[in-house]
C-alpha cells in the first residue's frame, strides 16, 4: 500500500491566495477622471462616475428676461472662478420656473465662449440622491488642472434626512477643505433648504429651539452667494414672450401675440419664465416653426 502525504500549499501559493481575496473585498477603483476636452459631465457612482453629455440643454443668456441682476452678478462670479480668482457658491432660490437651472447652464455657456482647451470650465451635474457621495466626486477632481462648476438642480432636504450634512462637510469642512478647482452651484425653491413646517417643529420640540434651527439652516450659509427668483411682472413676462419671438422668428403681430400670451398665462394662473417658454413652445407648433 503507497503512503500519500497531503499536499500542502507552498508559501507563494498561500501569499497569492490571501492577496486575491483581498482584492476581491476591495472596493472598486475610483471611476477615471474627465477627458480633457468635455466640457459637461453628470456624476452618477453607480454606472461608472462621471457620464460624458454631448450637449447641454440650454437657451442662449441673453433670453433670460426679468433676472438682469441674478445673471450678472452669477456671471462676474462665474468668470472670476474660470479665471482661477477667488469665487463664492452660489444658492439659487426662489419662485419656480423663473429660469434658475436655466442660468446655470447658460452662465456656463458663456463664460466658456471665449475660452479653448483646459481653460474652459467644466459644468458637472450632481443628482440630489447623489449628495452623499460628493466627497468621492470631489477627491477624483481634486488633482486636475481643469476647473469643475459643480451643479445640483433643485436641492432640497425634508424631514430626518441627514444627507445635508455631507454637503456642509464637502463646501467648507474637512481637513482637506473644499478642491480650489471646483465651485458648487444649487438651485432651490427653499430659501434655507429646509421646509418651513420642518423648522417649526424643530422650534416648538428642541430643548434650546435656536440652536436646533441654526444646525438646519447653517447649510445656507456655506453659499455665499444668495441670489432670489421672484415672480414676475406683467411687463417681464411679455419682454420674455418677445425675446423668444424675436430669437425664434415666430412670426405675429405684437398686440395679437401680447394677448394671446396674456390669455395663456391666465390659463395657467401664473406668470414666469417656464410659462412663457411654453407658450412659445405652443405658437411655434400652431405655426409649424421647429425650435432647433
Amino acid at each position: 500500500m503507497t503512503n500519500r502525504k497531503d499536499s500542502k500549499p507552498s508559501e507563494g501559493d498561500l501569499m497569492a491566495r490571501i492577496a486575491a481575496a483581498l482584492e476581491r473585498l476591495a472596493p472598486p477603483s475610483a471611476p477615471a477622471a474627465p477627458t480633457e476636452t468635455g466640457d459637461a459631465f453628470v456624476w452618477e457612482p453607480g454606472q461608472g462616475g462621471l457620464i460624458a453629455v454631448a450637449s447641454v440643454a440650454g437657451i442662449p443668456i441673453a433670453l433670460l428676461k426679468g433676472i438682469d441682476g441674478a445673471r450678472d452678478t452669477l456671471v462676474e462670479n462665474t468668470r472670476r472662478f474660470a479665471d482661477r480668482l477667488p469665487a463664492n457658491n452660489a444658492l439659487l432660490w426662489g419662485a419656480r420656473g423663473m429660469g434658475k437651472s436655466s442660468l446655470v447652464k447658460a452662465v456656463h455657456a458663456e463664460v466658456n465662449t471665449a475660452r479653448k482647451g483646459k481653460d474652459r470650465l467644466v459644468l458637472v451635474e450632481i443628482h440630489r440622491e447623489e449628495i452623499a457621495s460628493l466627497p468621492t466626486l470631489l477627491r477624483l477632481l481634486r488633482g486636475s488642472g481643469r476647473r469643475f462648476l459643480l451643479f445640483c438642480d433643485d436641492l432640497s432636504f425634508d424631514r430626518d434626512d441627514t444627507a445635508y450634512k455631507s454637503l456642509k462637510a464637502a463646501l467648507e469642512g474637512g481637513i482637506e477643505g473644499r478642491p480650489a478647482n471646483v465651485l458648487f452651484y444649487a438651485t432651490s425653491n427653499r430659501r434655507h433648504l429646509m421646509p418651513r413646517d420642518m423648522m417649526e417643529n424643530e422650534r416648538s420640540t428642541a430643548i434650546n429651539p435656536s440652536e436646533a434651527v441654526e444646525e438646519k439652516i447653517s447649510l445656507s450659509d456655506r453659499f455665499g452667494l444668495w441670489l432670489g427668483f421672484h415672480n414676475c411682472a406683467q411687463n417681464d413676462y411679455l419682454a420674455m414672450i418677445d425675446a423668444y419671438a424675436a430669437y425664434y422668428r415666430l412670426e405675429m403681430a405684437r398686440e395679437a401675440l401680447h394677448t394671446r400670451a396674456i390669455a395663456w398665462a391666465a390659463q395657467r394662473g401664473a406668470r414666469s419664465g417656464r410659462v412663457a417658454w411654453q407658450f412659445v413652445q405652443d405658437l411655434a407648433g400652431e405655426l409649424g416653426k421647429p425650435l432647433g
